[in-house]
């Protein structure tokens, strides 16, 4: 068995493999569940509108309208549930502010308080909190992070969790019309190419997760599956009611 035996080759080896995804940013989260939605949403929308043996024309025009209609909702979804996290966070911060300006010391004995609770000598506690304290803004960034579990300057965008949301939305939701819009007049291409769409998602998210490529696209495949065939099955029921 191979030994690292010194600390150059200890701080290489760790520098090469010891690497991290980002896992903050503000675009995955809205751009992988606005595809999943987009897919199985209007794959469903069709597949339900579809089993009540109307025209393709009128399939087209559902796909279409859902897929503005879904796209336009999710980015106003995203762009509002963002913004609001985004101004609580800045509220407490404003806080927190407010504290460091009128309360320093306390402030300053709480910082080295919590080091010392994790394990820090009393005398270096208090001077490493000492020194963090010495620059309001690093002072702030620390107690944000060590307080409110949060970093300041990484904090996600609106704007971007909108656009990605909306443009993934909009790309999932594409796959069921698209055969439409070339010139199919059958739900089978449809069906195929969202599932195929489907299967694809799931194996892209597994690239950013722990599950293997093959069970998360199976399982994204088979719910989405399962929700076109409920909807198709309720949209024949309600078809031969209605008619």
């Amino acid at each position: 068995m191979a030994i690292i035996e010194t600390e150059a080759t200890l701080h290489e080896a760790h520098r090469d493999n010891h690497t991290h995804r980002d896992v903050n940013g503000g675009w995955l989260r809205p751009a992988v569940f606005g595809a999943m939605d987009g897919l199985v949403s209007n794959l469903a929308l069709m597949t339900g509108v579809a089993g009540g043996s109307v025209a393709h024309q009128t399939i087209v025009i559902t796909g279409l309208a859902g897929l503005a209609a879904g796209a336009f909702s999710m980015a106003a979804g995203e762009y509002t549930s963002v913004a609001s996290q985004r101004e609580l966070v800045q509220a407490e911060l404003d806080i927190e502010r407010a504290e460091l300006r009128k309360h320093p010391k306390d402030e300053e004995k709480e910082l080295a308080a919590l080091y010392e609770s994790r394990g820090v000598e009393p005398g270096l506690a208090r001077e490493v909190a000492r020194q963090l304290s010495a620059d309001p803004e690093q002072a702030l960034e620390i107690h944000a992070r060590e307080e409110l579990g949060i970093d300041p300057g990484d904090l996600p965008s609106p704007a971007v969790a909108a656009v990605s949301s909306f443009g993934a939305f909009a790309l999932g939701a594409l796959l069921p019309v698209l055969p439409y819009l070339l010139g199919a007049t059958a739900l089978w291409p449809a069906v195929l190419l969202a599932l195929i769409g489907l299967f694809a998602c799931g194996a892209v998210v597994a690239k950013v997760t722990a599950r293997s490529w093959w069970f998360s696209g199976l399982r994204q495949l088979a719910l989405g599956g399962a929700a076109a065939g409920v909807t198709y099955a309720l949209g024949t029921l309600f078809g031969t009611a209605v008619g």
